[in-house]
């Protein structure tokens, strides 16, 4: 049973979607700025805004964490809301964790930038942190939901470029289909508080350039070839409408030899994660990834 604190995420999520009928973008902005309102803020982070080669970005940096090492956090927020700000204390919460550094960036969002400023502006960032002299082994993508999506379709498209791959990726309830093909949008209709088909096609409408690019691996994962790809984690809510997204891509993964963990957590909402610091299921899920990634990283 869900623990009564992790129904805070549920009832943010329930008044969000009662206001967003017919909101304005830059007031549906400002509204999922309050993102950040379900998590606690972690102790022991400091925080440090930056420029990571024109990309907006902000260290989250645990005390004593390793300064070599790094987590690429992607935020969520289907391309067109969500930011740094709205996520820099969930990255603090998987920073401390694992013991390494979080750069939170702000790619562009749409529809100012459509597809694939985003990926563009992730791959600009993998480059920066190398000309840093971060080593490739020393850094892991993570996001959530739409930056679930980046976390891992940016070492696709380094592999397509013939650039360094990081060492692993954590997905967390990640938003990959742009076809919208999966069951649980429908089976988990009632169970997800925010997440619905309506509101993915008007992210869809906004990211996407043409009905083409839903089926370009590089914005719909599902259709990726995974061969060589990085360990992969992916964290995911059992009442979510994305469900079926994160369960297809432990297939596809699985199915090319790679190294994957899907955990799916009963009854707990979409980027359930945000109740870090308030919930224990949020607590729980950040410390078995994080459990898994510091040797991926060579952290003990």
């Amino acid at each position: 049973m869900a623990s009564t604190q992790s129904l805070f995420l549920r009832d943010l999520y329930t008044e969000w979607l009662g206001r967003m009928d017919g909101m304005d973008l830059p007031t549906m902005r400002d509204l999922f700025e309050e993102w950040h309102l379900a998590t606690i803020e972690p102790s022991g982070v400091t925080y440090e805004e930056v420029d990571a080669a024109g990309v907006p970005a902000v260290w989250a940096d645990p005390v004593d964490g390793a300064s070599d090492r790094v987590l690429v956090f992607t935020h969520g927020g289907g391309f067109v809301v969500g930011s740094r700000h709205s996520h820099r204390k969930l990255a603090g919460h998987l920073a401390k964790a694992v013991g390494a550094r979080a750069l939170v960036i702000d790619y562009r969002r749409a529809p100012e930038h459509r597809f694939p400023a985003q990926i563009d502006d992730a791959v600009t960032v993998h480059g920066w942190l190398l000309d840093q002299g971060f080593t490739p082994e020393h850094i892991a993508n993570v996001g959530d939901s739409a930056g679930g999506n980046l976390a891992v379709s940016t070492p696709l498209k380094l592999a397509a470029l013939g650039k360094p791959l990081p060492a692993a990726v954590v997905a967390l309830s990640p938003w990959l289909d742009m076809e919208l093909s999966g069951e649980t949008l429908d089976t988990n209709d009632g169970t997800d508080a925010l997440v619905k088909r309506a509101v993915l096609q008007g992210m869809i409408d906004s990211f996407l350039s043409g009905p083409g690019d839903a089926t370009d691996p590089f914005a719909n994962p599902l259709l990726a070839d995974y061969t060589g790809f990085p360990p992969v984690y992916i964290s995911v809510g059992g009442h979510e409408t994305l469900l079926d997204d994160a369960r297809r891509l432990a297939e596809l993964t699985e199915k090319a030899e790679i190294e994957t963990v899907l955990d799916v957590v009963p009854e707990q909402q979409h980027v359930f994660h945000f109740c870090a610091g308030r919930a224990p299921e949020a607590d729980d899920a950040i410390a078995r990834i994080a459990a898994w990634l510091r040797p991926k990283l060579g952290l003990s």
